[in-house]
């Protein structure tokens, strides 16, 4: 009988399956499921999105056991080892497993945080590699005593290197404070090690102090995501396995009314997911790291129901234009979020973006009507005849799609 993977690889299970199959719903092993996510993730335009999100909160366990074996499909390795996916916990066993090759621990050194530094700087298979250790080297966020370090030392015996850095979710975690307090230094620490990127450092001061006034009027409020925590990680419509759960953030059914309930402190000596971090993070901490984090903490923060966060996002320096283009489609951010990208340049020069924003049921009608004029004639057919933007959109679209036709047809 052949295996699920194989059946989805072959587009032959139905539409239905295929949204459990996203969400890790699938009663396959554990290590299939995360090699059907990892598929959808890479390869599935539909369900990608959802895919993410569930590996994302993944089962740690399950995770760790997948990630330290040799045996484990290659395509998973080298999902769970890029910068955009990789979660720290799962970090030292793929530096260690000997199917991850020197070329992507290499690739990962390249773009790292202070975090994974410090777990490379721990792995001594990472550190006999003469590639890595010469992109750390490089790297603008390795310190300046372990950059002399690893040239005097480029061996496993250099493995202490980082014996004597405290992780920043240990410093977090470790003081004995009161949330609110907590949560303030999970703020300050959230630059710490970035200082060497000037570009994102200004671009946060910038960012705070043209929105001083709004970010004091949201003052303590806690991460909310747009369609709620459960639909973000993609379990909104139906059942999935235990190993597939995620802790909520911190708003609690138990908070008096009218009351906001403070964002959870952060569990001693426990390394949390994106998601969790987020969920600890007020707002001034929040906007550093969607101008300062990376892909995926910014994929989470664009959808969050503070106005002054998700638009922080768009200001990132960091911003690809694949992630513009992705929100530009996405249902779930804030109206505020779709109207901010055509007011940059930037954004408007990429037609996939002015495409996806004319498709997007969500975008105002005002800025769909607008932007449709740019449209090439096989994207205005395909808008004329979907069903999720308005009529009003359908109809010009269909309009302007035969006014094209008539148009190339006189020549």
């Amino acid at each position: 009988m052949p295996r699920m993977i194989d059946q989805i690889r072959a587009s032959k299970l139905p539409s239905n399956m295929m949204q459990f199959a996203a969400r890790g719903a699938l009663q396959v092993p554990p290590d299939e499921n995360i090699e059907i996510l990892v598929y959808l993730a890479r390869n599935n335009r539909v369900f990608g999105d959802t895919a993410r999100m569930t590996l994302a909160g993944w089962d740690e366990k399950a995770s760790l056991k997948v990630a330290a074996d040799p045996n484990s499909s290659a395509d998973v390795l080298d999902y769970f080892i890029s910068g955009d996916n990789v979660r720290p916990r799962l970090l030292p066993a793929l530096l260690e497993n000997t199917s991850v090759s020197e070329k992507q621990i290499q690739k990962l050194a390249t773009s790292a945080m202070r975090e994974t530094i410090e777990t490379i700087l721990q792995s001594k298979r990472a550190l006999s590699m003469k590639s890595v250790t010469d992109t750390l080297k490089s790297n603008p966020y390795l310190k300046k005593e372990e950059a002399g370090q690893l040239r005097g030392e480029a061996s496993p015996a250099a493995a202490p290197l980082a014996a004597n850095s405290t992780p920043p979710a240990t410093v977090v975690a470790s003081a004995p404070a009161s949330a609110p307090s907590a949560i303030a230094s999970a703020s300050e620490n959230i630059g710490a090690g970035n200082t060497a990127d000037p570009a994102a450092d200004e671009a946060v001061s910038v960012y705070m102090k043209d929105h001083a006034t709004a970010i004091a009027a949201e003052g303590e409020k806690p991460f909310q995501s747009i369609g709620g925590v459960v639909e973000l990680l993609g379990g909104s419509y139906f059942p999935v396995t235990e190993t597939a759960t995620v802790q909520e953030p911190a708003a609690t059914a138990t908070a008096k009314p009218n009351t906001v309930a403070p964002p959870k402190a952060p569990v001693e000596g426990k390394r949390e997911n994106a998601l969790q971090k987020i969920s600890h993070l007020d707002v001034k901490g929040r906007i550093q790291l969607a101008l300062k984090g990376n892909k995926e903490e910014r994929s989470l923060l664009v959808r969050d129901g503070t106005k002054v966060v998700a638009l922080a996002v768009l200001e990132a320096p960091k911003l690809s234009d694949g992630e513009v283009e992705k929100i530009a489609s996405q249902k779930n951010v804030l109206e505020a979020v779709l109207r901010q990208i055509p007011l940059k340049r930037r954004f408007m020069k990429n037609y996939i973006v002015v495409r996806n924003l004319v498709a997007n049921p969500r975008t105002p009608l005002d800025l769909g009507l607008g932007l449709m004029k740019n449209l090439l004639a096989p994207d205005l057919k395909n808008i004329s005849g979907n069903k999720e933007v308005s009529e009003t959109i359908r109809k010009l679209a269909l309009k302007m799609y035969k006014q094209k036709l008539d148009d190339a047809n006189k020549k």
